[in-house]
């Protein structure tokens, strides 16, 4: 049979892990009738408060679970410098999940963090599908547990809050810039698997040409260089292309390097960007122009809204969007 744990007292009495806590440790600290459902429902269900519950009360053992996806990402290991300097502050113990591409595998990661008991969610994966949304506000809703989703929104829905920038009008506005620099065979490199942030910048990248009456031209490819460098070498070959908007910096790299073996000239011949600003963009000959994406702030930011909501403090903004700016370097003009 399978233990009994707080989170299900605080579904079944439909109160938070805090005040779960309190109602054992300090009954004083809580209203006489949420008390006497709290404790009627640990009767019910047979629940036997371990050390964990007890520290709730005092806010001495908060544990965040991270869940991350591949940390040899730059922009992955900026975002958590973010939540560690955070959550430093606070003192609150991190616990670090990196997810795989398997859904199934990331489904049985989650019931892991259920079963540590931590305190809240930090979910950095851009990548969401519906069923991995809905995983997580079930998460949310019956087991009490607070989720902040961070550089990634779920359009359609905002009961998961989040901390992103705004990525359509990223894409938007960086397209409009090279219009401007009289690039028609602009295209925008993004990635075979569905990312829920790429898709916004492609939204972004298709609305500023559409505009211009322009036709989209969206190339998919690999994150692995070994496979997108070939696949760049095709583009060359039949492809006019005059400027390449790339969802990260260092496909933007990987591209340019082709573009260069090729007889490109950069940027005379064709302008380069990339969308986050990590250290790829400034180790890159010439230096990568890009969309400067506030990763560190991002994952300091969705630490203390996660704070927020573990302290069962009202939070009227659930859809966070700090500001993006553009930095010039050599691959434009």
């Amino acid at each position: 049979m399978r233990k009994v744990t707080i989170y299900d007292v605080a579904a079944a009495a439909d109160v938070s892990l805090a005040t779960v806590s309190r109602a054992v440790n300090n009954p004083e600290k809580v209203r006489p009738e949420t008390r006497e459902r709290v404790l009627r429902v640990i009767e019910e269900l047979g629940y036997k408060p371990n050390a964990f519950a007890r520290g709730l009360a005092s806010r001495k053992s908060t544990t965040v679970a991270v869940l991350a996806p591949d940390m040899s990402r730059a922009s992955i290991a900026e975002m958590m410098n973010g939540i560690a300097d955070i959550a430093r502050v606070y003192k609150y113990a991190i616990l670090l999940y990196v997810l795989d591409n398997d859904e199934s595998r990331e489904e049985e990661t989650l019931r892991e963090i259920i079963a540590a008991q931590v305190d809240g969610i930090l979910y950095l994966n851009d990548e969401i599908t519906e069923q991995q949304y809905a995983f997580l506000l079930k998460i949310k809703n019956e087991y009490r547990i607070p989720i902040v989703l961070a550089n990634t929104l779920y359009p359609e829905n905002d009961e998961i809050p989040s901390v992103s920038i705004d990525y359509e009008k990223a894409g938007y506005e960086i397209t409009k810039r090279l219009l401007e620099e009289k690039r028609k065979d602009l295209y925008m490199v993004s990635t075979v698997r569905k990312y829920m942030v790429n898709d916004l910048k492609e939204a972004g990248y298709v609305r500023a040409m559409e505009e211009a009456s322009h036709t989209p031209r969206i190339m998919r490819t690999s994150g692995r260089i070994a496979i997108n460098v070939e696949h760049f070498n095709e583009y060359f070959t039949d492809k006019p292309v005059d400027a390449v908007i790339a969802v990260r910096d260092s496909i933007a790299v990987s591209f340019m390097n082709v573009a260069r073996q090729n007889g490109a000239r950069i940027p005379e011949d064709m302008s380069v960007v990339g969308f986050q600003n990590t250290k790829y963009a400034l180790l890159a000959r010439p230096q990568l122009s890009c969309v400067d994406v506030p990763i560190y702030d991002i994952g300091a930011v969705a630490m203390r809204l996660l704070t927020k909501l573990m302290n069962e403090e009202s939070v009227e903004e659930r859809r966070v969007l700090l500001k993006h700016s553009f930095i010039t370097r050599k691959t434009t003009l």
